[in-house]
């Protein structure tokens, strides 16, 4: 599979905005060179636009719509909601945490999560971090980034919390995460946090929108072996897309096919996985279990 460059700068407003432009221009068999002309716009700019990796301006968006003769009012006003909606997420709340964000190459992971419907993930190796204790967080976040303050990391360990409120909102995404066994029975250096964050999945097992599956050890090896990624769904007609990260830099997959093979294997995961009912009972053991462990 071809690693590409990571398009996660685009927002999903942006990428809807992109799509309706290009089918509005082809639909009125015009070509980039035709309404270059006609806009006074440079082409390569109209490209950039019609891709997503260019904002755009209702004022600008207007002109193209008068190019390609489109008067339905109602067309007209929700592509230019879209202008305001991808122009909105440019001042997002992680904002004020830009140096740290723009250092761990965050900004662009946060941007999609916020704007999806659905996000299925699997972990091998660590709690999600939508389902993480504070304490968890601030520790794992610790041994990972030593490259980091300890400012930088109360930093990242803050963008995590906050990313949680998005789940108790009217229009929370449903999340679906499978976690390694792997994952839960690594020690962390404090039982007493490691006992917590199994008492935090137990809890957020029994909220409406996520669903949570251990996948034991028993389960042999499986199609997950090559990292965990991250599934996000979001809006018609805009599509999936895959991230995955790496120690150096973070990559979103967007083409149908790669698309497609990770939700395949999802799938199988989610299959070889315990039932969420089954999942809580073995969290609560293993909770006990790290309880007698303490001196």
């Amino acid at each position: 599979m071809a690693w590409k460059k990571s398009t996660v700068s685009k927002s999903v407003y942006r990428r809807q905005l992109a799509a309706r432009l290009r089918e509005l221009r082809e639909d009125a068999e015009l070509t980039l060179a035709d309404v270059a002309r006609q806009v006074e716009v440079s082409q390569g700019s109209l490209s950039r636009i019609e891709t997503g990796d260019r904002g755009t301006t209702p004022l600008l968006v207007k002109a193209l719509l008068d190019c390609y003769e489109v008067t339905d009012t109602a067309l007209r006003e929700d592509l230019l909601d879209l202008v305001r909606a991808d122009q909105a997420q440019k001042r997002p709340w992680w904002k004020k945490y830009a140096t740290v964000v723009n250092t761990t190459q965050y900004g662009g992971y946060l941007t999609l999560e916020s704007s999806a419907t659905s996000l299925r993930t699997y972990q091998p190796l660590l709690v999600p971090g939508l389902l993480q204790t504070e304490a968890y967080a601030r520790e794992i976040i610790t041994e990972m980034r030593p490259d980091l303050s300890a400012r930088q990391v109360q930093a990242l360990v803050d963008v995590r919390m906050r990313r949680q409120e998005m789940l108790d909102t009217d229009n929370a995404p449903t999340l679906w995460a499978v976690i390694d066994e792997a994952a839960i029975r690594r020690h962390i250096r404090s039982t007493e946090t490691a006992r917590q964050q199994l008492e935090k999945l137990v809890h957020a097992s029994e909220h409406p929108r996520i669903t949570i599956q251990f996948l034991p050890f028993t389960a042999g090896a499986h199609a997950g072996l090559y990292g965990s990624f991250m599934l996000m769904d979001f809006p018609a007609p805009t599509p999936e897309v895959v991230w995955v990260e790496n120690l150096t830099n973070s990559v979103c997959f967007e083409d149908p096919g790669d698309v497609d093979r990770y939700i395949e294997v999802f799938d199988h995961l989610r299959s070889r996985g315990l039932e969420p009912s089954e999942t809580c009972r073995r969290f609560r053991t293993i909770a006990r279990e790290l309880q007698h462990e303490e001196p």
